[in-house]
């Protein structure tokens, strides 16, 4: 006999998966609905992402994280809508957001850049993950011992795209920012300081990354 029952376990799925549904427009309370014709409007379409009906579950949420999507995501500010949805689409690998990623996969490819480019996206990010992992152990042991010794770790993706440094400084800056890495977030600061970013580009990369890590992270609880 199997050591587990493949039945019972696609069954606990399903009903975790069930948490919250999706709040379709025909159901929805007033405020629900406004919200939705306006995330329409801007979208240009009426056949909402799905993400966004989930969100309709809570009325308060639905409103903020449309109102800072459409500022910081969706729309040009110091950082124009192109940056944004790469930085959107690294937050969605982040998180590990199927939905999310696969939104801001076609919104970027949409917006000019290439298939490869969308990998390099995604390989940039997960670059940045290894040096934060490095670094932030270093900056955590909180010991004089690592002082002077080497990374030793290749990072050739860093330099190796087409992707153009600013825009591979703000992603790392982003992804630095959620991993909690102290020495990364100030080091990709700076560096991008030097490239020319302005203080309100650096913080527009904040507010981006941190408006879809709101949305991937209640997204995900919902199927968890």
């Amino acid at each position: 006999m199997p050591v587990f029952d493949s039945v019972d376990l696609f069954s606990k799925k399903s009903s975790a998966m069930a948490l919250l549904k999706p709040v379709p427009v025909s159901s929805a309370s007033e405020k629900v609905a406004q919200h939705y014709g306006r995330i329409s409007e801007m979208l240009g379409t009426t056949d909402l992402p799905e993400p966004f009906l989930i969100y309709g579950n809570v009325e308060a949420f639905l409103r903020d994280f449309y109102m800072n999507f459409k500022k910081f995501v969706y729309t040009d500010g110091p950082l124009d809508a192109k940056t944004k949805a790469a930085i959107a689409l690294a937050v969605a690998a982040h998180g590990k957001c199927k939905p999310w990623l696969d939104y801001f996969a076609d919104r970027c490819l949409q917006l000019g850049y290439s298939k490869e480019q969308v990998a390099e996206i995604l390989a940039v990010a997960a670059t940045n993950y290894m040096y934060n992992t490095f670094f932030k152990f270093r900056d955590l042991s909180g010991s004089t011992l690592f002082d002077g010794m080497g990374v030793g770790l290749r990072a050739h993706t860093f330099q190796s795209t087409s992707l153009g440094d600013k825009l591979v400084e703000i992603l790392n800056i982003a992804i630095s920012n959620i991993n909690a890495c102290k020495p990364c977030t100030s080091g990709h600061v700076e560096k991008g300081k030097m490239m020319g970013l302005s203080p309100e580009q650096i913080l527009e990369t904040v507010q981006c990354a941190a408006t879809m890590y709101a949305g991937v992270q209640f997204l995900n609880s919902t199927t968890a």
